[in-house]
């Protein structure tokens, strides 16, 4: 039967609807879809966490700015009356439309959407590899070691398959604010990415600014080269060259899922189209950074997951205009400061789902709740006032004394 938008059987009955994944994506999809459905959405999510970790914020809790928070999946699941499978999932067999997991499950499904994230592989040995929540230990002990005199040259390597390089930045950021209020100098804290600018993915307005905003930390830029490896106390780059640095602090690198019955790309990852529909795979849905897509954030995962809800609704009999994906790119950047925003619109190209999207406009100023709301580090649709609300307050970044941060949001058409 083709993946078409007509309902995949009668409205009568609910519509079976497998989400796989436990992330932003999956969570988005799952709000959005019971919105959008009513009750005509039988609603499954199958993951092998049992909680959700809101990660962004994590990058400022060494130095006092951000915290993990965690949310009970089950609970979030009953809040929008869902079932929690927790058991990870293994393989699609979509003749059959069903799941099969790791414990012997078979998961009957009308829709499946898939949405498990990428795996992190090591990219650069001998680095100090920010994997999420469980580094505040070793971030912390690198700036031990900048205040006692053990380090006095980091570089903070940003490579290609890293997907989204933005932590980077603000921890680079983060730890020049924290020397110059701690009094410390002598130290040299360098960005080492394979950009032609900083944060090049949001255009040459924000990436101007960034510049400034690295100037006036006099945190260095280096500029178009792809960090190799580490050696000898250097960052060995693949020209050749060698950077001297007595710590590196390095992003994974992503791979897709690679999930058996899925169709992927030679890097794992899943080819969609702009309502998340699967290559040749009827009534199989992806979403999030296992897709395709170039950019692996947040904000951009929740966009996808409601493309694919708004289709699979309008399958289901819900009386929905399928909205595709037309990704906004929005990013908060913690320096240690109070923040000020730009809001993006740019007119430049930029890597999209492996081709080249573009970026039309001008940029403005702008406070961040007038870019979105709530004015959190992941700007979603559905899932950002709904953890609001769980957690009782904000979890937009805080807003601390000195510095400076920023937004941008962009308009990215592919």
């Amino acid at each position: 039967m083709g993946d078409s938008l007509r309902p995949h059987r009668s409205t009568e009955a609910r519509h079976r609807v497998v989400i796989v994944g436990g992330g932003v994506a999956a969570l988005e999809a799952m709000l959005a879809l019971r919105r959008l459905t009513r009750d005509r959405a039988a609603i499954t999510l199958v993951a092998p966490e049992r909680e959700f970790i809101f990660r962004p914020l994590v990058v400022g809790e060494p130095f006092g700015l951000g915290r993990a928070h965690r949310f009970d999946l089950a609970a979030l699941a009953a809040s929008a009356g869902a079932e929690v499978v927790n058991s990870k999932v293994v393989a699609v067999e979509a003749d059959d439309h069903r799941v099969l997991t790791e414990d012997g499950r078979a998961i009957g499904y009308d829709a499946l959407i898939v949405a498990p994230g990428a795996r992190m592989r090591l990219a650069l040995a001998g680095a100090l590899t920010v994997w999420g929540i469980a580094d505040a230990a070793e971030l912390g002990g690198l700036l031990v070691d900048l205040e006692r005199g053990d380090a006095e040259r980091v570089a903070f390597a940003i490579h290609p398959g890293a997907g989204w390089p933005l932590p980077l930045y603000e921890l680079a950021l983060l730890t020049a604010a924290h020397l110059r209020h701690t009094g410390i100098g002598g130290r040299r804290l360098s960005i080492v990415t394979h950009e032609e600018e900083p944060l090049e993915i949001f255009g040459r307005t924000a990436a101007g600014y960034v510049r400034r905003l690295l100037d006036r930390y006099q945190v260095e830029l280096v500029a178009g080269h792809r960090p190799a490896a580490v050696r000898d106390g250097a960052l060995v780059l693949a020209s050749g060259e060698s950077f001297p640095a007595d710590r590196v602090v390095s992003l994974p690198r992503l791979e897709g899922p690679r999930l058996a019955g899925i169709p992927a790309d030679d890097r794992g990852f899943i080819p969609v189209d702009e309502l998340g529909r699967v290559r040749a795979t009827p009534d199989v849905y992806a979403a999030g950074d296992a897709t395709a897509f170039t950019i692996k954030q947040g904000g951009l995962a929740a966009q996808q997951a409601y493309a694919a809800a708004t289709a699979i609704a309008r399958r289901a009999g819900a009386a929905v205009d399928p909205e595709p994906f037309r990704p906004v790119l929005r990013g908060v950047l913690l320096t240690g400061g109070e923040p000020s925003f730009v809001l993006g619109d740019l007119g430049e190209p930029a890597a999209v789902n492996g081709a080249r999207g573009q970026l039309n406009g001008e940029s403005t100023a702008a406070r961040l709740d007038t870019l979105w709301w709530p004015p959190g580090k992941v700007a979603g649709r559905f899932l950002a006032p709904h953890l609001d609300e769980i957690a009782g307050h904000s979890l937009a970044p805080p807003r601390p004394v000195n510095g400076s941060s920023f937004a941008v949001e962009v308009e990215v058409e592919a």
